[in-house]
């Protein structure tokens, strides 16, 4: 299979869809990888760093999209790509389709096979390709979080860890998952005085027998999140509903109570956020305020550690990766139920519920428009 790798053009994104060890690995299987030039930069790969395990290099974006059978990216498509995506070509990156309807129906106008990282499975139930970067937000979301709380950036001027005398932050983290174990790892590990909130007597059983006395577990109900948000200097969402929009947990009216210059940093955010007053942000322009609090959206948090969030996720997806590409897609969608989940378009049909329940289109499953008997 000819499979290509564009330059992430979306702002600040400096992750790449295949290191070269990758390339190499999927070469040796008797494939052929375009990169495009510039690509691997951001990690600190050139191209003859490509060029140097069999890969080719192409001058534009355009060559890789028209030349490659499968397209493999981090984040999702922006317009101008999308716009160069082909009838039954494959394209494998994550999408987080329930909140961008535009892009939606520009991968239904494709004609083009897209399965999304964030909803393939795994045997035990997890998200394995979201689950790396899941790690890495988690765990930035409280330095971003820290920053913020800053005076010079708008904050209370707290130091999560406090002083000998002088207590420490509260940092309240919603939800139990990926993102708000890593968090409370970074947490705890800052000082601060850690909540987290899940209504999953299991995850907040895993929690306390993991941290101990080091973090203070609540089931997550309308009165704690107010009673906990409110008394916060800092707020992590990292709640997730696969495939699904994320549920708007934090209200605008309790934003409206929260003291002036606390923070609340969204890792939900690419999934529409689970704060009301959320909207995603980039890098280059990551904070807002909304009623003295602070808010903190960057919708691809792990770009900023392009060389870990790569690598990560190349070691997570490089499996689904050979085998796509060596059995075709068709008979690994066929084969492998885990990657089956990850089926969000398929050649102009919505292939995943949650997104065509919120946006109206007709659902398909993903047996149905595969031909797999049920």
């Amino acid at each position: 299979m000819y499979i290509g790798v564009p330059r992430e053009i979306k702002n600040n994104e400096f992750r790449v869809g295949l290191t070269p060890g990758s390339v190499r690995e999927v070469i040796s299987h008797g494939h052929q990888v375009i990169v495009e030039t510039g690509a691997g930069l951001g990690i600190g790969k050139s191209d003859q760093d490509y060029i140097s395990v069999g890969a080719s290099i192409a001058q534009t974006a355009v060559d890789v999209f028209q030349q490659a059978e499968m397209i493999i990216k981090v984040k999702e498509p922006q317009a101008v790509e999308r716009a160069m995506l082909r009838a039954d070509q494959i394209l494998f990156t994550y999408l987080h389709l329930a909140p961008d309807p535009k892009q939606t129906k520009d991968l239904v106008d494709s004609g083009a096979v897209c399965i999304a990282y964030e909803t393939v499975t795994s045997v035990s139930g997890g998200l394995p390709l979201l689950a790396p970067m899941s790690e890495v937000a988690g765990r930035m979301s409280i330095q971003a979080g820290a920053h913020c709380l800053e005076r010079s950036q708008g904050g209370k001027g707290k130091l999560l860890g406090g002083v000998p005398g002088v207590a420490p932050a509260k940092v309240v983290i919603i939800g139990g998952g990926v993102v708000g174990r890593h968090a409370a790892d970074m947490a705890i590990g800052l000082g601060a005085d850690v909540w987290v909130l899940d209504r999953s007597n299991v995850v907040l059983k895993s929690l306390w027998e993991h941290f101990g006395r080091s973090v203070h577990t609540v089931f997550s109900t309308q009165e704690a999140l107010e009673q906990h948000v409110l008394s916060a200097d800092l707020v992590v969402g990292g709640v997730l509903i696969p495939g699904a929009s994320a549920p708007k947990l934090v209200t605008a009216d309790m934003v409206a109570k929260m003291e002036a210059g606390s923070v609340l940093v969204d890792v939900a955010i690419d999934q529409g956020g689970c704060f009301e007053t959320s909207h995603a942000t980039t890098h280059a322009d990551p904070t807002f305020v909304v009623n003295n609090v602070i808010h903190y959206c960057v919708a691809n948090m792990p770009g900023a550690v392009p060389q870990t969030s790569t690598f990560a996720l190349n070691n997570a997806t490089l499996p689904f990766v050979l085998e796509i590409s060596s059995k075709g897609y068709q008979q690994a969608l066929i084969d492998n139920p885990h990657l089956r989940h990850g089926l969000n378009v398929y050649k102009g049909k919505v292939t995943i519920k949650e997104v065509a329940d919120i946006q109206g289109y007709e659902y398909h499953s993903a047996e149905q428009v595969l031909g797999i008997n049920s």
